[in-house]
């Protein structure tokens, strides 16, 4: 079995948290929240969703949580020299399925990337519903891996051809909640209206092969940590296919398809 781990916030960063800022920066643009609003931004991460919060929504006040402490020092470290950005944004450990927030605190609870990861995602969402204010929004997106992130898929299907093994640890396979459907069905069953999806596609250039491939070394995530577990000939072997597989631009970049599927819905 893969090790699974969530401790290093910049081998996260090189994997996939810098394609996570255009999907936040649309996520905002659907939800349109107007400025001077509390933000509750649960499985925080390394801060992408909370830096774009800052940078777009002029919120009032952001609140990050989440369970990787190395995560949250990366997202506070992003502070340092965004003075008034510090005031407005505070990062605390905390488990989606318990938040360390009062009732009703938040105007906004939004979730990216993170709900899949929740061992009981359904009891997160009673929380984000918990902790949002009467008429507040709750929203959220994860990674569509089934189809549309691409990077993922074609390390999977190629680890699989070599490893029929590999396919018990595919996101496509594991996460039933990355579709539209199960994500509409969590958001009603916690009483949340006018409930909507939508997907939110934008493109991963990688500029050659290295610069797809080497972040899998990483040991942070389901892949990398996967790929950390072979032998140095699987390894190779691995790699070997994946640069023979995957399509090239011109100019010998690495275009891909990196779509999440959002939801958001109204408290009552």
């Amino acid at each position: 079995m893969a090790n699974e781990v969530w401790a290093r916030g910049d081998a996260y960063e090189a994997y996939v948290g810098r394609w996570s800022r255009p999907v936040a920066a649309r996520f905002l643009d659907w939800l349109a929240v107007p400025p001077g609003r509390r933000w509750l931004d649960v499985g925080c991460g390394t801060g992408a969703l909370t830096g774009t919060v800052l940078a777009a929504a002029a919120p009032a006040e952001v609140t990050g949580v989440d369970a990787s402490e190395a995560f949250l020092a990366l997202a506070r470290s992003r502070l340092t020299d965004r003075s008034a950005a510090r005031f407005a944004a505070r990062f605390i450990a905390g488990d989606a399925r318990a938040l360390p927030v009062p009732d009703a605190s938040a105007d906004v609870v939004v979730s990216g990337l993170t709900l899949n990861f929740v061992p009981e995602p359904a009891t997160a969402v009673a929380e984000f519903a918990r902790a949002v204010a009467p008429g507040g929004l709750v929203a959220a997106y994860v990674w569509d891996y089934a189809d549309g992130m691409a990077m993922m898929r074609h390390f999977w299907d190629a680890a699989t051809s070599l490893d029929p093994a590999a396919a018990a640890l595919d996101e496509g396979r594991r996460f039933s909640i990355c579709s539209t459907g199960a994500l509409s069905g969590l958001w009603s069953a916690a009483g949340l209206s006018g409930v909507t999806t939508r997907p939110i596609d934008t493109t991963a250039v990688f500029v050659d092969f290295d610069d797809y491939w080497t972040p899998f070394l990483g040991g942070t995530g389901p892949a990398p940590g996967y790929v950390a577990s072979l032998s140095e000939e699987h390894r190779a072997t691995l790699r070997d296919l994946l640069r023979e597989r995957l399509p090239r631009a011109a100019d010998g970049s690495i275009p891909l398809l990196a779509r999440a599927l959002a939801v958001r819905g109204t408290a009552a």
